[in-house]
């Protein structure tokens, strides 16, 4: 299954008073583009962090920030008003969780030093929001997967289409030269063994029969890699399409058929 680059995971634990808010925003990227926002008293954990995101995010253009130790009374206030706001103008604010963390003092700063329990509730947490993104990914990459097969479906049903019409083709081709060849033979004299040679050449550059059945395994190949396990489908999808692409061109180009075209 296809997993698509867009997505946003969240999670949040509480443990003593003290909780932890963690949010993953991802957008369509290349590469992997990773901007951590991350409270001081965690900063010597910023390399294990990354390494946990590279190893499941793999790409994308990713925004991470954990919030600690907020302030869930003040948060509960804020959020209630700014969905209170939301009800009275009749506007949706585009993020109201971001808006209620940034309010005044719901996230409340800590200078201690970090112990091995409450990081191990920070790692959780952590793990927890790039699960959601992962699912959230997983959501996105089912309708992007429906719409593909989708895709490749039209282009096979014209396929079939252009199958049935190729052998008619071939036939008006094939008088065509027949009546061409017996006006100009009747005329002037010709060389036969290079009029022979010609119309091969030209009967080779008409047919399109290599390039449809290339075209069929690049479009069952595509849909095969749509349905994969692959942890990237991206690149190799992108190069079957081109594959898909050289070979419609060519079918059209080589036909000239207004009806295939």
């Amino acid at each position: 299954m296809i997993r698509s680059m867009t997505g946003f995971g969240s999670s949040s634990l509480t443990k003593e008073s003290i909780t932890t808010t963690v949010e993953i925003k991802s957008l369509n990227s290349k590469f992997l583009d990773l901007a951590l926002k991350i409270p001081r008293v965690i900063s010597d954990k910023e390399i294990d962090i990354r390494n946990s995101i590279n190893k499941e995010l793999v790409r994308g253009k990713i925004s991470f920030s954990i919030h600690y130790n907020i302030n869930q009374e003040l948060f509960k206030v804020y959020l209630a008003q700014f969905r209170t706001l939301e009800q009275s103008s009749g506007q949706l604010f585009n993020d109201i969780l971001k808006l209620t963390l940034e309010a005044p003092n719901v996230i409340e700063q800590l200078e201690e030093s970090l112990d091995t329990e409450k990081w191990d509730m920070i790692g959780a947490a952590i793990q927890m929001a790039i699960a959601d993104c992962n699912n959230s990914r997983l959501e996105e990459g089912e309708k992007l997967a429906a719409i593909l097969h989708g895709y490749v479906n039209n282009i096979r049903e014209a396929l079939q289409a252009i199958q049935v019409i190729e052998p008619n083709r071939l036939i008006k081709i094939k008088e065509k030269i027949t009546n061409t060849i017996k006006e100009l033979t009747d005329a002037v004299d010709y060389d036969k063994d290079r009029l022979e040679q010609e119309l091969i050449y030209y009967s080779e550059k008409l047919d399109i029969n290599e390039e449809i059945e290339r075209l069929s395994i690049h479009l069952a190949s595509y849909q095969k890699s749509l349905g994969s396990d692959e942890s990237q489908h991206g690149k190799k999808l992108g190069f079957i399409s081109q594959e898909i692409g050289r070979e419609i061109n060519t079918i059209g180009s080589k036909a000239n058929n207004a009806e295939i075209q």
